[in-house]
């Protein structure tokens, strides 16, 4: 377990499923106390209606999650130095956030965590693989961050 970072940028692919769910999941487990962001390597979906279904289960609200790419990061005043932690959850965005950071001192994690996109037939086979997907990141930021202030989150 290791401290709270001051700021955590999640990353993955499309910065549409698992990098929203940690975001939203991140802020609520720990409120103002981490400055937390999300992107992923492309942005051409929309923040997945399954994610926000099985964060809204726990409390997490993603609807208003606005989709972004590295490249636009900064675009919005987001600079890559300015966070201590990146956490790829993605093999290609931890090759990115690699390739971006290697110009700071910067710590780079990869959590390979399932990508529930595609998975399941029907809506109840999909919400379970998505479900699996928001307790992995759960388990794994609990594990790697201790629990929260309000252990009742």
């Amino acid at each position: 377990m290791g401290k709270l970072p001051h700021s955590v940028l999640f990353c993955c692919d499309h910065n549409s499923t698992r990098s929203p769910m940690a975001e939203g999941i991140m802020k609520k487990l720990f409120g103002k106390a981490v400055y937390v962001q999300s992107v992923g390597v492309k942005n051409e979906l929309e923040t997945d209606g399954f994610a926000i279904s099985v964060c809204q289960e726990i409390g997490v609200e993603l609807g208003r999650h606005r989709v972004r790419s590295f490249d636009e990061m900064q675009d919005w005043g987001d600079d890559l130095s300015g966070f201590d932690l990146v956490v790829a959850l993605s093999p290609a965005s931890q090759r990115r956030a690699l390739e971006l950071t290697r110009f700071f001192h910067l710590d780079v994690e990869y959590w390979p965590i399932l990508d529930p996109t595609g998975l399941g037939e029907g809506r109840e086979a999909k919400l379970a693989a998505y479900r699996k997907t928001r307790d992995q990141i759960l388990a794994r930021m609990v594990e790697r961050f201790g629990a929260p202030p309000d252990a009742s989150a």
